[in-house]
């Protein structure tokens, strides 16, 4: 397998430049030839240049390497991350030394042998990975502290509804797929999305998490994308996007389905051509990430209403999974409840607080609109207030917030129709597809009207 770099090679002697390339050729990706470095500027434009090996002198009978020198800081200030190794045939030990100064990497002495030139640009190679890690290790550092601070609880469940949740994510997890989550807020979208990572062969490289649903239009490709220093007023130093940061691993686009379609049209093109570029840049930086995205919005009817662009969804699902709500799953409320308490009785020193059977029972009733969310948020409020160590349904939902469905206070038809709604989902116990049946809808549409209703 080749090494993912690009190598440029700059000679006038076109024997070198043939010879480099053939020899170089089989261990990396691609190997770029120039016989003048006056085209220096236009390469570094349109490719994306990892190593160059740089000639020292370029006039007939030149020795001194001035040339190479001056090339060798036109390279720097360009990109200073480019690596460079000088090349001549003139072994000048004093020569190396102003080379290094000047932010060479290594140093060639023709004519060279072959395995001297794979083992210099190995090395330099290696160099160049350890050094993009130790950056991305700082910028996901800060990027990642919120995620490592807040506790994200776990996947658990035994119902039907969950387990094929599971089954999928065990499946999907061992490819590259595209992974499109759908569910309601509060569901577990970014759990899912994380055991996907966990189980993957990227599990040993980041799992970079963005909210698109929080990024302005103005903060969008600079997020995502990066910037170079000056690209714009706050601009003050370079900076990798969440695509950079998170080649290699994994990335989590939350709330895609909030992006506007000139948003989109940008994510599509990275997508498709697996290169990000940064903001006030035009040099082209390729990403490997396994994309998963997620949102709670309809992407068929988006799609239908031209809301959504139908080829970027075929880019983001390979792979759809759809995490059921808790009405859907009210099996696992008990099991939810015990581990939520066993949480928080520890973090709040309660010691061992219990809830039976009966009180569980009343908890299932209830619609939970919140879903799992609102289930913990509920048992860790419930878990402060208690006083005793059996604690009741009473102290995790008020009896204003327990659903009504025999009688509905209002007749309003937004209200009846929502009262309907409940009915028809508690009749059929969370089965969605008999409930939309029973009300004479497509899911799609039932789906839509409970997230109008706050379902």
């Amino acid at each position: 397998m080749k090494n993912k770099a690009t190598i440029l090679i700059i000679d006038d002697d076109e024997d070198v430049l043939i010879t480099a390339r053939m020899i170089l050729r089989p261990f990396y990706q691609k190997v770029i030839t120039e016989s003048s470095p006056k085209n220096l500027e236009s390469v570094l434009r349109k490719e994306h240049i990892d190593i160059i090996i740089l000639d020292m002198n370029y006039k007939v009978g030149a020795t001194t390497g001035n040339e190479g020198l001056y090339w060798l800081r036109q390279i720097k200030s360009i990109d200073p991350e480019i690596k460079v190794i000088m090349n001549t045939a003139y072994g000048d030990i004093q020569l190396a030394v102003e080379c290094m100064k000047e932010g060479a990497t290594d140093f060639l002495v023709k004519p060279w042998e072959k395995e001297k030139l794979i083992a210099t640009v190995n090395t330099v190679y290696q160099l160049m990975n350890s050094e993009k890690k130790v950056v991305r290790l700082k910028e996901s550092n800060k990027i990642l502290h919120s995620d490592l601070t807040s506790h994200l609880g776990e996947m658990i469940g035994e119902s039907e509804a969950i387990k094929e949740v599971f089954e999928t994510i065990r499946k999907v997890a061992a490819t590259d797929a595209n992974v499109l989550i759908l569910g309601e807020n509060g569901t577990g979208k970014e759990l899912v999305a994380r055991a996907i990572h966990d189980l993957s062969k990227r599990k040993s490289e980041e799992f970079v998490k963005v909210d698109l649903g929080s990024l302005t239009g103005s903060l969008f490709e600079s997020e995502l994308f990066g910037h170079v220093k000056g690209a714009f007023t706050d601009a003050k130093t370079d900076k990798s996007g969440r695509f950079e940061i998170a080649s290699g691993g994994s990335l989590f686009l939350d709330e895609i389905g909030n992006i506007s379609l000139a948003h989109q049209a940008k994510l599509l093109s990275v997508l498709q051509n697996r290169q990000v570029l940064r903001v006030g840049s035009s040099k082209p930086t390729p990403i490997d990430i396994r994309l998963i995205s997620a949102t709670n919005k309809d992407i068929s009817a988006m799609v239908n209403q031209e809301s959504f662009r139908e080829d970027l969804v075929y880019r983001i699902n390979t792979i759809e999974i759809s995490v059921p709500a808790l009405r859907e799953r009210k099996g696992d409320i008990g099991l939810l409840v015990k581990h939520f308490l066993a949480l928080y009785g520890k973090k709040y020193d309660k010691g061992s607080l219990t809830i039976n059977a009966s009180q569980v029972n009343k908890l299932e009733q209830y619609s939970w609109p919140g879903n799992v969310r609102e289930l913990q948020h509920a048992t860790e409020r419930a878990v402060i207030m208690s006083s005793g160590t059996e604690l009741s349904a009473d102290d995790f939902i008020t009896k204003k917030s327990l659903v009504n469905v025999s009688k509905p206070e209002s007749l309003n038809v937004e209200d009846v129709e929502r009262q309907t709604i409940i009915q028809a989902v508690e009749k059929h116990k969370g089965n969605l597809t008999k409930a939309a049946k029973t009300l004479g809808f497509g899911r799609s549409t039932l789906y839509r009207k409970m997230q109008k209703y706050g379902l």
